[in-house]
C-alpha cells in the first residue's frame, strides 16, 4: 500500500483567507522512557514544494535525513526547541509538549501569521492558531515539522549513546522497548531517564529477569 503524502491544500487555503507566513508545528517523544520532547515549526516556501514529506513515522530514517537537509535548505523558516526531562518531571509530558511546541514557534524569524499544530492548540500563544488532527499526515507544514522534531531528537539520543551505551539508545531512541526495558531493569534509571514515567511492562521485565 502507498503511504499517503501530506498535502499543501491546508496551507494554500490559509493563504487565500490572506494569511501568508503559515507554520506547521510538531512534537516528538512524549512516549518515551528517556529523553527530552523535541518540538520543531516550519514556514515552507509556497514556492518551493518538498516532494516526499510526510509524517516522519512513515519515512525510512535515511530518507529522513534526506529530507531534513531539503526543509532546512528550503523553508522560509525553520526552529526546533525542547522541554527537558526535569520539565516533563515536574510540569507532566502534555505540559512539557505544548511548552516545546510554543518555544519552536516563538523562535521563528519572522513570526508566522498561523499556526497549523498537530492535534492540539498551543497556550499562551499570541498568534492566530488551528488544532489539526492527524496533522502530520495531512499538512506538509506539519509533517515537515515532524521530520526535523524526530531527526532532531534522534541525533540526540545517538550522541547520548555514544556517552552511555548500557541502554541502546542509538537503536530505540528511549522509547519503552523490550531492550530499553530490560537494560532498566539491570542498571536502573539514569539522569537521563523520566522518573515520571513507570511503565508497568518495565515491572514485568523486573520480575522476568529476577525469576
Amino acid at each position: 500500500m502507498a503511504r499517503a503524502r501530506a498535502t499543501r491544500s491546508l496551507e494554500l487555503a490559509m493563504r487565500r483567507w490572506g494569511f501568508y507566513r503559515v507554520a506547521g508545528c510538531d512534537e516528538v517523544g512524549r512516549g518515551c522512557l528517556a529523553g527530552p520532547v523535541v518540538a520543531a515549526a516550519v514556514v515552507l516556501d509556497a514556492g518551493r514544494p518538498i516532494p516526499g514529506v510526510r509524517d516522519s513515522k512513515l519515512v525510512p530514517p535515511d530518507e529522513r535525513e534526506r529530507l531534513y537537509d531539503v526543509i532546512v535548505r528550503r523553508a522560509v523558516a525553520w526552529s526546533v526547541a525542547s522541554a527537558s526531562v526535569d520539565e516533563v518531571d515536574d510540569i507532566n509530558i502534555h505540559q512539557a509538549s505544548l511548552q516545546a511546541m510554543r518555544r519552536s514557534v516563538l523562535a521563528l524569524a519572522p513570526l508566522p501569521d498561523l499556526v497549523l499544530v498537530d492535534a492540539f492548540r498551543i497556550p499562551d500563544l499570541q498568534i492566530a492558531q488551528r488544532g489539526v488532527i492527524h496533522g502530520d499526515r495531512r499538512c506538509s507544514a506539519i509533517a515537515a515539522a515532524s521530520i526535523l522534531a524526530k531527526v532532531t531528537r534522534d541525533r540526540e539520543m545517538v550522541a547520548h549513546h555514544l556517552v552511555d551505551p548500557r541502554y541502546g539508545y542509538d537503536r530505540h531512541k528511549g522509547y519503552a522497548t523490550a531492550l530499553h526495558l530490560a537494560a532498566v531493569a539491570q542498571h536502573g534509571y539514569s539522569a537521563l531517564h523520566r522518573k515520571s514515567f513507570r511503565p508497568p511492562s518495565l515491572f514485568d521485565t523486573i520480575a522476568t529477569i529476577d525469576s
